[in-house]
């Protein structure tokens, strides 16, 4: 049949610097109209310009600006201050708004805390509809449509409202959302919660949309001395089309997001681990991991981390239920320090697995702390939760796992958070006078202690796992990385458009490729991200060794390539009869990778793709990794307006190319 043709039309190309910086510098200068809440029944917008207030205003640094504002009640005592920080290199401005009882007795009722509250208007006579660009978070039961990237029209008094389920994050959708006003003018909107945040935008029968964001229920009263706080709202304006927009941000989360070790950002890691084999780690021992790690080096399956998950510990017979988080001696009987040493001593650097915030009735503390943990009193679940909302307890809980990550030699601390329902034990412990408070206070304490680990050990990794992606919030984000994206892993078809979902908003995310996957398509569909893993039964000496040495070989090849900008070539899609491409582009280096699928189902064998990005005027040296012998010289503008014919006979099947910037003649 014949080929394929992907192209994006009308995308133009976003400005240097533009309008919307200007934008960006308005809202970080007036920042109040930004948030509302309710006081004792009165709107906030109505009673605060009435209040005292007071403002500072300081760089963090060459290209930060913070500004701080604070109105108190002078009847109440009611103090709300609003953090804002307002960045010169992008048209970016965040803030945080914090609510204090300064006082001496309970406040009134505040209510209906919006971090965002405000209104945009669609631009120019012929700008269209409002055209909302969003994805699905992760699912539970697990779903292959995992970050799928979604679209939707708000038409006059149209809304659309997003809550993730349960309280969990990200669980069903993503709290990052773009809404473009026109073809070629939008602005981001980011929600960082890891919690129950809710998020609205509900267009008027004008040209008008409000778009509110903040914790979805707050309906409370502070006691004296007592502080809440909103979640990070992030706006970033844009100019030009929505893909550059989104590498425009992929470019901010680098530059001020990700957790930086030695002040360099994340690199791209391979991983592998025996969990496949031993139940994760329920039936693991020492001698086990020892051999497992000795045999990826003997097949020369270079390992950057080896991964212990669930299961190390003490517990009942299932990774579910620890007793307490120590090794168990039967199994380990020098401590995991001892697997550590040993995997340091070969270069290799180690991540281990905890869950502490779901507290089983195996585990100790569920009898000899009961005053920590908060009970379901809806769906009368067996599991508790640790209340981090609970000084004493959160205390607790950083000095403990401090300790551990001391004495076993840990370098990334996998923190997982399997509870379903977090929402229902948060509001199972709130009074109708303090709703929200329980989650409020859990979600700082939840923050508070990633902060604290990483002050005591300024080296730590921290990987945020909530049964695969569910806690990938932002303020998550600025301090974890995540290492496991989703629970459904290995399908490839689900890989492929999860890659393609999340490096939308995330440079960096992490999955591995199942136990018995060794085709060329399964390997680079599995390894299409800056952190992969192995999964092999390194005891079986007859698998495809030669066929992964090569796999691994050719992903460290480019793998560099996936801190740059993300251009999709074709839309998503989970259909068996597609392909799906994409471009990673890192323009200061002049070198990029395009990744290329045929699905099984697809009756082209050819598909012609239009790379973005590129420097017209430049010629670029471009490499099939199937056919590397034969490299061939292109322009940019030809590969961007003519553009590229892949070629791929089998189904399915998989095309990569690298590319690099040539010097000028």
């Amino acid at each position: 049949m014949a080929g394929l043709v992907f192209a994006p039309a009308g995308f133009a190309a976003a400005p240097v610097r533009g309008p919307e910086y200007a934008e960006a510098e308005a809202w970080g200068s007036n920042l109040q109209p930004a948030f509302s809440f309710t006081y004792a029944g009165q709107s906030s917008r109505e009673i605060m310009p009435g209040w005292q207030s007071r403002s500072t205003l300081h760089d963090l640094d060459a290209q930060r600006q913070q500004t701080e504002v604070s109105y108190t009640d002078p009847k109440t005592g009611l103090e709300v201050r609003c953090v804002a920080v307002r960045y010169r290199d992008f048209p970016t401005v965040e803030w945080t708004v914090y609510f204090k009882n300064t006082g001496l007795t309970d406040t009134p009722l505040i209510a209906n805390i919006q971090a965002l509250d405000t209104h945009w208007k669609r631009e120019g006579a012929a700008a269209g509809e409002f055209l909302l660009h969003h994805e699905f978070g992760t699912f539970y039961p697990n779903s292959p449509a995992d970050f799928m990237p979604q679209e939707s029209v708000l038409g006059p008094n149209e809304a659309k409202r997003f809550i993730p389920s349960k309280g969990r994050a990200c669980a069903d959708v993503m709290p990052y959302f773009n809404l473009a006003r026109s073809a070629s003018s939008g602005v981001i909107v980011v929600v960082g919660w890891p919690g129950a945040w809710a998020a609205e935008f509900a267009r008027d029968d004008q040209a008008g949309i409000r778009v509110t964001a903040g914790q979805e229920l707050t309906h409370l009263r502070l006691h004296p001395g007592e502080e809440i706080r909103t979640p990070l709202m992030v706006v970033q304006f844009w100019r030009g089309d929505w893909i550059a927009a989104q590498n425009t941000w992929r470019r901010w989360m680098t530059a001020y997001n990700l957790p930086r070790v030695g002040g360099q950002p994340p690199k791209p890691v391979f991983t592998a681990s025996s969990s496949d084999q031993f139940d994760n780690m329920v039936k693991a021992d020492e001698a086990s991991q020892r051999f497992f790690i000795d045999r990826y080096r003997e097949e020369k399956l270079a390992i950057d981390y080896w991964w212990m998950d669930a299961g190390w510990y003490v517990n009942n017979g299932r990774w579910q239920e620890p007793v307490v988080w120590q090794a168990d001696p039967k199994r380990f009987p020098h401590g995991l320090r001892a697997v550590t040493d040993y995997a340091h001593a070969a270069g290799i650097r180690n991540i281990v697995w905890f869950e502490p915030e779901r507290v089983m009735g195996s585990n100790r503390l569920y009898t000899e702390h009961p005053e920590w943990l908060i009970a379901n009193h809806i769906s009368k679940r067996l599991s508790k939760l640790l209340d981090l909302g609970n000084p004493a307890a959160r205390g607790w809980l950083t000095d403990l796992i401090s300790g551990i990550l001391t004495k076993e030699g840990i370098d990334v601390y996998r923190q997982d958070f399997n509870v379903l329902e977090p929402v229902e034990l948060w509001r199972s412990n709130d009074t109708g006078d303090r709703q929200g408070i329980t989650e409020n206070h859990h979600v700082a304490g939840y923050l508070e202690h990633f902060d604290e680990l990483r002050r005591r050990h300024p080296e730590l990794v921290i990987d945020s796992c909530a049964g695969g992606g569910s806690r990938i919030d932002l303020e998550s984000m600025r301090r974890s990385l995540p290492f496991w994206r989703s629970d459904y892993c290995f399908d490839v078809v689900s890989n492929q458009c999860q890659t393609y979902g999340l490096a939308l908003w995330l440079p960096y995310f992490g999955t591995a490729t199942g136990p018995r996957q060794f085709s060329r398509y399964e390997l680079r569909s599995n390894f299409a991200c800056p952190l992969i893993g192995g999964s092999w039964d390194m005891r079986d000496r007859t698998l495809p060794y030669t066929d992964l040495r090569s796999a691994i070989q050719e992903w460290r090849d480019y793998a560099d390539n996936y801190a740059g900008d993300f251009y999709p070539l074709t839309p998503a899609s989970l259909g068996a009869d597609v392909w799906l491409a994409w471009q990673f582009d890192r323009p200061e280096a002049g070198r990029g990778v395009i990744q290329a699928f045929r699905r099984a189902g697809s009756s082209y064998e050819t598909a012609r793709i239009r790379p973005r990005g590129l420097d017209p005027a430049a010629r670029y040296r471009l490499k099939d990794l199937d056919h590397p012998s034969a490299p061939r010289e292109v322009t940019g503008r030809e590969l961007m307006e003519t553009g590229l014919e892949l070629a791929i006979a089998l189904r399915p099947g998989s095309a990569v190319l690298t590319y690099e910037k040539l010097p000028a003649r």
